[in-house]
């Protein structure tokens, strides 16, 4: 081939995925796929111990886990052409189950009809252009410190689910008994988890929670009463969001909604687009003013997959920074992401079984987890108390007021504070004030949630 000319596209996939013209091809874009599935397969086990907490049955979770993340996946695949996965996401399931549902008081069926309309509201934003006024109102280091209050929160939920931190009524929270054969087999799935991550073992977190909860039955910690499989238990979810039940929350739970579906939206808008950011970077998708192609595609896929997860059963889809490691192993394009989605598909026939799996087994992925959403807070200036305050209050009032809510409340409002103390509030500053006022009328009128 002639210097300087690019390959010819040799055949249909190739012309539908431009590999060539990404410098990519079919057999590099499998195996891409897969690694992306094997660094993200973990929220099969994890969604379903995390919503099952909410009362959710968790062989129909698991089910609505798998489809969810493969709807999502093959469909950000085949439109919007990038190598990004999506699955139920960690933090917002959190929130849905402890915060929403335990909290609050709200029943499982209708936080899923808040998640349904957090994705309406979130395709409403993405056609109409608000979600640009959106992000330029929320200073970015919100976005790193909100994203490391979740890291942490993730985390305390692993350690308590453990039994390695135990409620003490002097201390609030203390160290559990560590000899407990729970809080034992978790502290072995933590070695395990780690020891293969240092070692960039793929599917380490996965391999870990299987390695765990085998050791579990051996030293027959698991009680396991196998159920027969059918797909049918995905209708133990699908269909039973209720919507009717959302707008008629009365009393404390009124304007709760409102909280509901912001906080729904938030995390999902801003976590999404901070992957979107560093995923396509590191494949090179990005063009030289830094934008991303065909990013309303890839936000209406978003919002998309949201609804159809909340109709299957499941807390809000969101895209999964884990596909950062099939843009190492290659991927480039959407075939990687519908390649992943097909293998979620496939687990869907294996998915009800998850309810096996102990909470000691998944505890170590929930705080190994945790540990890895920190990273963000590096990109937060702490020598500037503009941005350091607001920064930590959201980092530490979301683990410990158990509310994600709660720490948006804080930081947002410490921020729009100091600027106005500081005297630097601009013209373009007007939508984040009317988001502090909102808060401070939360915190008068509502209370706490």
């Amino acid at each position: 081939m002639p210097e300087g000319r690019q390959a010819e596209p040799s055949g249909a996939l190739d012309r539908y995925f431009c590999l060539t013209a990404r410098g990519t091809t079919a057999r590099t874009e499998v195996l891409a796929g897969v690694t992306t599935f094997l660094t993200m397969a973990y929220i099969v086990l994890v969604n379903p111990a995390i919503l099952g907490s909410a009362g959710m049955p968790v062989a129909s979770v698991a089910a609505a886990t798998c489809f969810a993340a493969a709807f999502a996946s093959i469909l950000m695949g085949s439109v919007a052409n990038v190598p990004l996965a999506l699955a139920p996401g960690m933090g917002l399931n959190a929130y849905f189950s402890f915060t929403v549902v335990q909290q609050m008081g709200v029943p499982w069926p209708v936080a899923l009809g808040c998640v349904f309309i957090s994705g309406i509201a979130f395709l409403v934003l993405t056609l109409t252009g608000v979600r640009q006024l959106i992000v330029a109102s929320i200073p970015p280091y919100l976005f790193a410190a909100v994203a490391g209050g979740i890291g942490l929160f993730i985390g305390f939920i692993g350690f308590k689910d453990a039994g390695i931190i135990v409620a003490n009524p002097a201390t609030f929270v203390a160290l559990g008994d560590l000899k407990a054969p729970g809080a034992a087999l978790a502290i072995f799935g933590l070695v395990v988890i780690g020891a293969m991550s240092v070692w960039n073992v793929r599917g380490a977190m996965l391999i870990g929670i299987v390695a765990t909860t085998l050791v579990g039955w051996i030293a027959g910690m698991v009680s396991i009463s196998p159920e027969p499989y059918s797909l049918a238990a995905l209708t133990g979810t699908a269909f039973q969001l209720d919507l009717a039940g959302v707008f008629g929350l009365s009393g404390r739970h009124g304007l709760g909604l409102l909280e509901i579906l912001f906080v729904f939206l938030f995390v999902d808008l801003f976590d999404n687009i901070g992957t979107l950011v560093a995923v396509t970077k590191r494949a090179g998708l990005m063009d030289a003013a830094g934008r991303i192609p065909g990013l309303n595609r890839i936000l209406i896929t978003d919002a998309t997959a949201t609804i159809v997860g909340s109709i299957a059963g499941t807390s809000t889809v969101t895209s999964y920074v884990e596909s950062a490691a099939g843009v190492q192993a290659g991927g480039r394009t959407g075939l990687t992401a519908i390649v992943t989605g097909v293998l979620f598909l496939a687990t869907m026939f294996v998915a009800p079984y998850a309810q096996v799996i102990p909470l000691a087994a998944t505890a170590p992925a929930l705080i190994i987890v945790g540990g890895l959403m920190l990273l963000p807070l590096t990109e937060v200036e702490w020598d500037d108390p503009l941005s350091a305050i607001p920064a930590f209050l959201t980092v530490a009032m979301i683990p410990l007021t158990f509310s994600i809510a709660n720490g948006l409340a804080f930081g947002i409002t410490a921020h729009a504070v100091l600027k106005i103390v500081r005297g630097t509030v601009r013209r373009t500053d007007w939508f984040l004030l009317i988001l502090a006022l909102l808060f401070v009328a939360r915190f008068v009128w509502m209370g706490t949630a």
